[in-house]
């Protein structure tokens, strides 16, 4: 449930102001934590079946082929945006761990650090299964919380800077009103586990009497704390400490203690590692099945390998290209995050579950509608003017 979108929430804060920004994170809690409630409802709704995997769920919900095509490329969207800015997250984070431990050292270009963090992936893609990377999505768990909690405390240990300024960044009102939309899809990029709560469900035993219902909700409640209790300190300190000036990832504003940023910076790279391969795998398991079943291909080692290298190739290539990890992240925040995590559940609960209209459950799950199309409309929006801004003083390649 945390991810490195954590990070970018003090830059979120900054474009959004106090209010304003707390409104938004606290709001964002309450919908994506009522949105996993209905995917935790529903995923054993009918008798004697189990909707194991979102896109089910949504076949169920739309029918059997509008299903599939509602449901199948949002998720694709998140997986693949992802992987994109977890390769810029794992570079930026090894080029700090350099600046920082070799002080004074000739400067590598981001596109190296980049490449540096592909090269792992290249190995570890070509694992069979989930089970083979279990540890590593373990260590990536225990190494989120840890870079989470030294974010906040570094920075409160290091107090506001002397010149702090918590006004807006722009100067003129439409660059603050797209920094706005642009922030809304920062905090949506970091309430990410609508996309696998149904796979992990379907990992807990089930029977009439004992329903796995119950054990996953507990589950969902005690991550959500967690979440609760990394997010909003990193956010609000972070925000507390270097106002506007804060960068895009609150780990490359902080510089001391440095062994102790050198160490929140490698875990950081730890927890993409096991996340990229977490979000890789499905997309794996779609492009072989249909190089097989539509394109006729023999399955074969050499397709997997093929397929799997040109994969890992391209989400490098692409991150090389536009690490603008600010504007990634609220890019695919808005267009990929927003429609699984905001409204999609809630489409489905009033499609199978079908409250009395002008109830209160009608009008909770239109208003979460309503709010998670908005913020996929505007959220892009405000992303890719900062991404062009950004581009044209970029030196590609640099």
């Amino acid at each position: 449930m945390v991810g490195a979108g954590v990070l970018g929430l003090p830059y979120a804060m900054s474009q959004l102001g106090w209010g304003p920004g707390v409104a938004v994170i606290v709001l964002s809690w309450i919908i994506t934590l009522y949105t996993l409630w209905q995917m935790v409802e529903m995923h054993e709704m009918v008798p004697g079946k189990r909707f194991d995997r979102y896109h089910e769920l949504g076949q169920h919900a739309f029918g059997e082929r509008l299903g599939l095509w509602v449901v199948v490329p949002q998720q694709l969207m998140v997986e693949i945006g992802v992987n994109i800015v977890y390769m810029i997250t794992g570079g930026n984070s090894l080029k700090k761990v350099h600046d920082l431990a070799c002080h004074g050292c000739r400067p590598i270009k981001s596109t190296y650090f980049i490449m540096m963090f592909a090269s792992v992936h290249f190995f570890l893609s070509h694992l069979p299964s989930f089970n083979s990377i279990t540890l590593v999505s373990l260590a990536a768990a225990v190494m989120s919380l840890s870079y989470s909690t030294i974010a906040w405390a570094a920075s409160f240990h290091k107090g506001p800077l002397p010149d702090v300024n918590y006004g807006h960044t722009a100067s003129t009102t439409t660059g603050n009103i797209f920094n706005f939309f642009s922030a809304l899809g920062d905090v949506a990029f970091a309430f990410a586990g609508h996309n696998v709560v149904l796979e992990i469900q379907a990992t807990i035993p089930s029977t009439p009497d004992r329903p796995s219902t119950n054990p996953m909700w507990k589950g969902v409640v005690v991550a959500y704390l967690v979440v609760a209790l990394c997010y909003f300190p990193v956010a609000l300190v972070g925000y507390w400490v270097f106002g506007n000036s804060v960068q895009d990832n609150i780990l490359i504003s902080l510089n001391r203690p440095i062994w102790l940023i050198v160490v929140a910076n490698l875990f950081v790279v730890i927890h993409v590692i096991g996340s990229y391969q977490i979000f890789a795998m499905p997309v794996f398991d779609m492009l072989e099945s249909f190089l097989v079943k539509q394109m006729k291909f023999k399955p074969s080692r050499c397709l997997r390998f093929i397929t799997r290298t040109t994969y890992v190739a391209l989400t490098m290539f692409i991150a090389m290209t536009f690490p603008f990890f600010g504007g990634l992240l609220s890019f695919f925040g808005g267009f990929a995050f927003a429609p699984t995590t905001y409204y999609l559940p809630c489409i489905m609960w009033l499609a199978i579950k079908k409250p009395r209209r002008y109830s209160l459950s009608w009008f909770t799950n239109w208003i979460c509608i309503i709010i998670g199309v908005l913020l996929m409309v505007l959220a892009p929006i405000g992303a890719l003017r900062n991404i062009i801004l950004q581009a044209k003083t970029f030196k590609f390649y640099s």
